[in-house]
């Protein structure tokens, strides 16, 4: 009978390369990498740091404009929300600066997503004569200060009696350099030309093409794209400002009207009170798509 040797495993200790490295991350022998005690302790820490200044702009809008001039600032919620709130709405049209915000963001962010990935398949995919030159001419406009085109603009608006309406601030921002570059170099790499010559031979012409391949190929780059030109634009302040007024407001140019006076006079809880109400619908937006957009950069980065 051959003799039965003891080894480690048989006794029921784990394998070597089973063993758990210590550090930020801890794996197992066949398994993804599972975040350990300290990466949880400095995701917390990053996550409060990131949460605060909303924390501190509910705390000031929620109390009185001495309570927040109080040195130190309070750091617990009062009882003036409401009020605040009421005021806010009171000193500028808040309605209709939330529903302008709302209409100008979102034919923003669609009329970009879907210029910009139109031109950023012609520069990825498609030849013709002058293709960089063109592409280098549009990345150049990046390096231009937006200031340098308010004069022009605005000289346009005036002569179109544009003044005071909303396409005067959304035509000029139909399509960015940004997201023309941004849509370029993520086709350059997830859409390979195999499959659009797939797509040729089988008799496909270049608008069925752009609908049946490059945009789904290019839905998580068009869902990344679409919520930072969103938010840029929801945030936009100087040239609404120089175009609109308090009858026609965006958010932006409301909150310029909240908190009057000058000096010790300005209501800095009443000012904070009308950036919670202006940054609401940006986290409500956030928390129903961000899941999907999240989702959509992982499946999109793995080739298969």
């Amino acid at each position: 009978m051959a003799a039965t040797l003891s080894t480690p495993s048989a006794r029921g200790a784990r394998p070597a390369e089973q063993e758990r490295p210590r550090g930020l991350f801890r794996r197992r022998a066949g398994d993804h990498d599972k975040a350990g005690p300290v990466a949880y302790v400095l995701l917390g820490i990053a996550a409060l740091v990131s949460l605060f200044p909303l924390y501190w702009t509910f705390v000031a809008a929620s109390s009185t404009g001495e309570r927040v001039a109080q040195s130190p600032p309070p750091m617990v919620p009062g009882g003036e929300l409401w009020n605040n709130i009421t005021t806010a709405w009171d000193q500028a049209d808040m309605g209709t600066a939330l529903l302008n915000s709302t209409v100008v963001a979102g034919c923003v962010a669609l009329s970009t997503v879907l210029f910009s990935t139109l031109a950023g398949f012609a520069f990825a995919k498609l030849r013709f004569r002058g293709r960089n030159a063109l592409l280098t001419l549009v990345v150049a406009t990046m390096t231009i200060p937006p200031q340098l085109s308010v004069i022009p603009l605005y000289r346009i608006v005036t002569k179109l009696d544009w003044g005071n309406h909303l396409q005067s601030v959304i035509l000029p921002s139909l399509v960015a350099a940004f997201g023309v570059f941004f849509m370029r170099q993520f086709l350059s790499e997830a859409l390979p030309f195999e499959l659009i010559e797939a797509a040729r031979v089988d008799g496909a012409n270049s608008l069925r093409i752009i609908w049946h391949v490059v945009f789904p190929i290019a839905r998580p780059a068009m869902a990344v794209l679409g919520m930072l030109v969103f938010v840029q634009s929801w945030n936009d302040f100087f040239w609404p400002f120089v175009v609109l007024t308090q009858q026609n407001p965006t958010v932006q140019v409301a909150l310029s009207a909240i908190g009057g006076g000058s000096g010790h006079d300005i209501n800095q809880a009443v000012i904070m009170t009308g950036a919670l109400v202006g940054t609401l619908p940006l986290l409500l937006i956030f928390a129903v798509l961000g899941k999907h957009i999240v989702g959509g950069i992982t499946s999109g980065a793995v080739k298969s």
